[in-house]
């Protein structure tokens, strides 16, 4: 692939969203070239499918088939989206991919997560991202941030979103060369300086 994959994950209220705008801009005030996705959706079908999760009203929902309906959604997007435009030499930033899969199915649900990662591989075609940024701030302070209007993951209780923190966390830990793993306490341009500070090396910026 010629382009670079970049995403960015982290629990709800982290600013993650945000400071993927900020990146996005500079990136192309650089002159590079940039696509901006989120998951789940980015393409017709993958927005359906997440309509579908995040619909409160699905509260029967298993835990099974929530992780099938993110690794669909994932799937489309690779296929229709990311491939592509990896191919072309284009920067493509991700709001969430696979690792939200791990951490929120697998350490917050509890699926199995070797089975997680083996699926994952199947729907992204074994693409990886080249660096994971992932923004930590303490679950309460992160819930607050999120407004009155919460999707069916924010309304969970605090004990699932401290499973989520935690998932995030190990992540870090065990895949430190490809995960960064940045404090979302400071101010969005403090964050952001130290984001630029990793992908200026990634894409040779100056």
């Amino acid at each position: 692939m010629k382009g670079k994959f970049i995403t960015f994950e982290g629990s709800e209220g982290s600013g993650k969203s945000t400071q993927a705008g900020m990146l996005i801009r500079y990136l192309r005030r650089k002159g590079k070239k940039v696509l901006f996705i989120r998951e789940p959706g980015g393409v017709r079908i993958s927005e359906g499918i997440r309509r579908v999760l995040l619909n409160v009203k699905n509260k029967e929902m298993s835990d099974t088939c929530e992780t099938l309906l993110y690794m669909a959604a994932r799937a489309q997007l690779v296929d229709e989206l990311i491939v592509p435009a990896l191919k072309k030499g284009t920067i493509v930033i991700c709001d969430r991919f696979l690792d939200s899969t791990i951490v929120y199915q697998g350490f917050g649900n509890g699926v199995d997560i070797g089975f997680i990662k083996s699926l994952g591989k199947f729907v992204t075609h074994g693409i990886a991202p080249d660096l994971t940024f992932i923004f930590d701030i303490p679950v309460q302070q992160g819930l607050s941030r999120t407004g009155k209007t919460k999707d069916r993951i924010e309304c969970r209780p605090l004990s699932y979103h401290e499973k989520v923190r935690q998932g995030y966390l190990d992540l870090g830990r065990r895949e430190s060369n490809r995960v960064k793993v940045i404090s979302a306490l400071g101010t969005k341009i403090e964050i952001q300086r130290v984001v630029r500070a990793f992908i200026n090396k990634l894409v040779a910026i100056k």
